[in-house]
């Protein structure tokens, strides 16, 4: 599946009625939900919040497209990884390491995550999709700041 396959299916599922939405394809897993607020007579419905999660499970075989692979590609070959795992971002969005403002962030250095743990936030479309950990272990370092923007593919947490 190409990035912009997934970035039409993101839009697609947030204008439509759907309230939760799964996917999977050769390695790659979506899974979107969203909660709506609907009103007493049923005619307005208000989105209070809409979350998606997306994890991707293989980072080279994932989403397919030659220009995204080549971008990714000089980050990754000029990072020190410090003996750890990079998680990258699977889309292009605004980095969120906690859940609002004023809340405490996922995690931070030092901290032990597990496999699928939620590691931070990234918005996209207005779509708030949790990232979530590949593997087990320490976090390192994170590499994305707060409230800046990430593009496809790049490192976010060295993981060991």
């Amino acid at each position: 599946m190409k990035f912009e396959q997934v970035l039409q299916l993101v839009d697609a599922v947030s204008v439509s009625s759907l309230t939760e939405f799964k996917y999977e394809e050769g390695g790659v897993k979506i899974a979107m939900k969203k909660v709506v607020d609907g009103s007493a007579d049923g005619a307005a419905v208000s989105t209070r919040c809409m979350e998606t999660a997306v994890k991707v499970e293989t980072q080279t075989g994932g989403i397919e497209g030659k220009a995204d692979e080549k971008a990714a590609a000089p980050a990754e070959s000029t990072l020190d990884t410090e003996g750890g795992q990079v998680v990258t971002s699977p889309l292009v969005g605004t980095f969120y390491a906690a859940p609002a403002e004023d809340a405490e962030a996922y995690v931070k250095v030092g901290d032990q995550v597990k496999k699928g743990q939620v590691l931070a936030i990234v918005e996209a479309m207005k779509l708030m999709n949790e990232i979530e950990s590949d593997f087990s272990g320490q976090v390192v370092k994170i590499l994305a700041e707060n409230g800046k923007a990430v593009e496809y593919g790049q490192p976010l947490f060295i993981i060991r």
